[in-house]
């Protein structure tokens, strides 16, 4: 009954660290993370030797990094500068609280697209193209970041149960 309990703890940080992916707000690294701690403090740390939280350290290094190069290279592959770049992450965070649902969509867009008028003076087609780069980087960096969590959490179930 206990160990159902934990388990049912451990997968809900891990299905948080997912919800994460969505809503930008949400570190997702720390509940993937604070699943594997969780399961430390239930259980063992016994099974994660050094290797193990190097591994998942170098996970946490690349989730954050294909966080910011994806969304720098969308945005600056459509032409877009570093004001374009930071609007687009402004726009992701402020975006699904001013529009539920699809804000996590064009917030990105909006940000980038206004970022570049603004600052750059660049013409609405050109800033809609940086925009549109915005939300193919955010898209890539959702998918990227998706199939590193998903590879954190299978070792770290290879680890505990092998």
């Amino acid at each position: 009954m206990v160990d159902t309990l934990f388990w049912i703890i451990i997968v809900l940080m891990f299905i948080m660290g997912f919800v994460g992916l969505i809503f930008p707000i949400i570190p997702s690294v720390l509940f993937i993370f604070g699943g594997i701690v969780l399961y430390g403090l239930f259980y063992s740390f016994a099974p994660f030797g050094w290797f193990f939280w190097t591994v998942q350290i170098l996970f946490v290094i690349l989730l954050f990094a294909a966080d910011y190069i994806a969304n720098m290279v969308g945005v600056k592959k459509y032409g877009g500068t570093k004001a374009g770049v930071w609007g687009s992450t402004i726009g992701l965070l402020v975006g699904p609280f001013v529009i539920p649902f699809l804000g996590i969509l064009i917030g990105p867009f909006i940000g980038a697209f206004l970022a570049e008028i603004i600052v750059h003076k660049q013409d609405p087609v050109t800033a809609s193209k940086i925009g549109l780069g915005s939300v193919v980087g955010f898209i890539s960096s959702v998918i990227t970041k998706g199939i590193i969590q998903l590879l954190m959490i299978g070792y770290f179930l290879f680890v505990v149960y092998s």
